[in-house]
């Protein structure tokens, strides 16, 4: 494993934001400051970090790597491989694979498989058995074979009795629970956002009642039982309210979006694109906004990708497609040129939001540039415009929503384990 001294450049964390010299060795950060001596390594590489930025790895809470059984939409290599080039160094898994995450000799194949890609994978494990929202699956078992956090993504928890019993039974476990919040009778076939352009264009909308009125519904149930409860990929004015109004109430509650439902609406489902549609969709300009209120005044604790391959041939038909957008090379660069280049963010801020909170929602150590922690970092350009090009992408699908946008801020270097695992090649 080779040296590695990093000089001249922002390091920026939860600690600090300082330029300084960073020295990675054996997997450590194993000296940061001003003017640190060349070790006499034969091994050792520097690298002139002047004018770029210095971060902790990243931290995906929800991707769908679709590994095993729909392998020819993601892998774990191959979602590695995406999670890597965008700077992203830790992931949670969704469950909803085939079979689902819903015993152990699964997840432990899975886990056994995802230690080799030099990303810290971390898995799900179902909330039901099979995903059916029957009955509980064996949250025990499962935290014994290695799941982070237990959730029915891709689902919803069908009854309110259920969902108790769940998070009830999570609490004892001691495993947060992960919610994808709908009401699939509400839902009753729609495929995007109900409103103006749902009427524009005679499809059947997606009503915000669905995800407004689960999300109040788990949140209740929340305060309730006193479990850990996350909201995932919250798209509304009324969830971003609801989630705040339980926090206020002092639930252990918390939730996440991500950068699609913070920058676009769903005026872009007029081109009929099916790289435009997931699940929740994209909502309207008030939902936007209250999105961004919602990230800047902590009622949003982390952004995340909600990363979902499909192949083209899935999304060829914009109204028979699969719902989902590949997102983890677009994450920081959307979220830096909304909200670090516009003043509305620190960089220290999108850490928080990107690193920090993901891995202390997930009970897992959070990483600094500090001596003696791992090294587990990333090199950013937050200046270098550039624009997302599908066919570049690391993904195996290169269904993204962002396609053809030009963003500011680009991942140069990832770093896992003292391990150089990604360079930009321009």
């Amino acid at each position: 494993m080779e040296t590695i001294l990093i000089r001249n450049v922002r390091a920026v964390d939860s600690l600090r934001d300082a330029v300084c010299d960073i020295l990675l060795k054996d997997g450590k950060i194993a000296a940061i400051g001003q003017n640190i001596a060349e070790p006499d390594h034969a091994d050792l590489r520097v690298i002139d970090g002047s004018g770029l930025a210095a971060m902790p790895g990243l931290f995906d809470m929800h991707v769908h790597f679709r590994d095993p059984g729909q392998t020819h939409k993601e892998d774990v290599n191959t979602g590695a491989a995406a999670a890597l080039a965008g700077g992203v160094t830790g992931v949670l898994c969704m469950p909803n694979t085939t079979p689902p995450m819903d015993n152990p000799e699964t997840v432990r194949e899975f886990l056994a498989r995802a230690a080799k890609t030099g990303v810290e994978i971390h898995q799900t494990g179902t909330l039901t058995v099979g995903l059916k929202g029957e009955r509980l699956a064996d949250y025990a078992a499962l935290k014994a074979a290695g799941v982070t956090a237990l959730s029915d993504d891709g689902r919803p928890v069908p009854t309110a009795e259920l969902m108790e019993q769940a998070l009830a039974a999570a609490k004892a476990a001691g495993l947060p629970v992960v919610s994808h919040c709908e009401d699939l009778a509400i839902i009753d076939g729609g495929i995007i956002n109900k409103g103006a352009v749902s009427e524009q264009l005679g499809v059947k909308g997606m009503d915000r009642r669905s995800e407004d009125s689960i999300t109040e519904r788990d949140l209740q149930i929340a305060l309730k039982t006193g479990a850990q409860l996350h909201i995932c990929h919250v798209s509304t004015r009324g969830s971003t309210d609801a989630v705040r109004r339980a926090k206020a109430a002092g639930g252990n509650v918390s939730c996440e979006t991500a950068p699609h439902y913070f920058l676009l609406t769903d005026e872009l489902l007029l081109k009929q694109d099916a790289d435009y549609r997931m699940n929740p969709p994209l909502r309207t300009p008030d939902d936007v906004q209250a999105i961004t209120e919602g990230i800047l005044d902590g009622t949003i604790d982390c952004i995340i990708t909600d990363h979902a391959p499909h192949t083209a041939a899935e999304k060829a038909d914009f109204r028979r497609a699969p719902n989902g957008v590949v997102g983890l090379e677009t994450s920081l660069a959307a979220t830096l040129t909304k909200f670090y280049h516009s003043g509305l963010l620190s960089l220290q801020d999108i850490v928080r939001l990107m690193h920090d909170n993901p891995r202390k929602l997930l009970h897992l150590p959070v990483n600094t540039l500090s001596e003696g922690e791992p090294a587990d970092l990333i090199l950013v350009d937050l200046n270098r415009g550039w624009t997302v090009d599908p066919a570049k992408l690391h993904s195996r699908s290169h269904n993204t929503v962002f396609k053809g946008m030009t963003f500011t801020g680009k991942v140069l270097m990832t770093v896992t384990n003292g391990e150089i695992r990604y360079q930009y090649e321009g």
